[in-house]
């Protein structure tokens, strides 16, 4: 019989792998023991803004402004105050067709914006010109609708509100009484932005706005 072979077996060594988060762990304690060492809590200091953020736009005394609830008013004042340790400068803006008398400060100015420009206008003009939208829903919609555009501040929107609401009459009974309000409202804040960018009189202001919507007859009428 052949002598059997003897198989030395062979002890397998097996690599230790260390788990991640015991990795995570040895590393993270060297550096709250750095953090702690001293003995002394080290938080960033919050120190107070002495001065308020600004944005760009910086508008001048007897500059003509919009804000948008109220309509074009002039900056009569720049003023500061101090509240809490923080210097804040403001705006007065006097809106002479409400009698209204505002206080904006410089950082919530997003509300403001600058008057139009002549191209603007001449574009307000021709919007005036054009046939009115009636749509085919109820009055209480649409007059959300017509209050939200004038409170928008946007001249364009104001101008189809007016030419929409227009009806080429003087007539009471042809305008609900809402009807005429919001006409009145819009036409005022339209004609009070072309009063300050084309710098004349009330009056040749109407005359241009009036003839725009047909209205020229009327007035010749009356």
């Amino acid at each position: 019989m052949p002598k059997k072979k003897k198989i030395q077996k062979t002890k397998k060594t097996k690599k230790v792998k260390f788990p991640k988060k015991v990795k995570s762990k040895q590393l993270s304690k060297p550096i709250e023991k750095k953090s702690t060492s001293s003995g002394i809590d080290e938080k960033p200091e919050i120190k107070k803004i002495k001065k308020q953020p600004t944005e760009k736009r910086i508008y001048n005394l007897k500059d003509f402004v919009v804000y948008p609830k109220h309509g074009v008013g002039k900056v009569i004042a720049i003023e500061k105050a101090n509240i809490g340790e923080i210097d804040i400068q403001f705006y007065k803006i006097l809106v002479e067709k409400e009698k209204l008398t505002l206080t904006v400060p410089i950082n919530q100015q997003s509300k403001l914006r600058p008057i139009s420009s002549i191209n603007q206008i001449n574009k307000c003009i021709s919007i005036l010109k054009t046939k009115p939208k009636i749509k085919r829903t109820m009055w209480s919609r649409r007059a959300q609708e017509y209050d939200q555009k004038i409170n928008s501040g946007k001249i364009y929107e104001l101008a189809e509100v007016v030419k929409d609401l227009n009806k080429n009459t003087d007539i009471i009974a042809d305008q609900s009484y809402s009807e005429r309000q919001l006409f009145e409202k819009a036409y005022e804040r339209l004609k009070s932005e072309f009063e300050a960018v084309l710098k004349t009189n009330p009056e040749d202001v109407q005359k241009k706005m009036d003839k725009a919507l047909g209205r020229a007859k009327i007035s010749e009428d009356a």
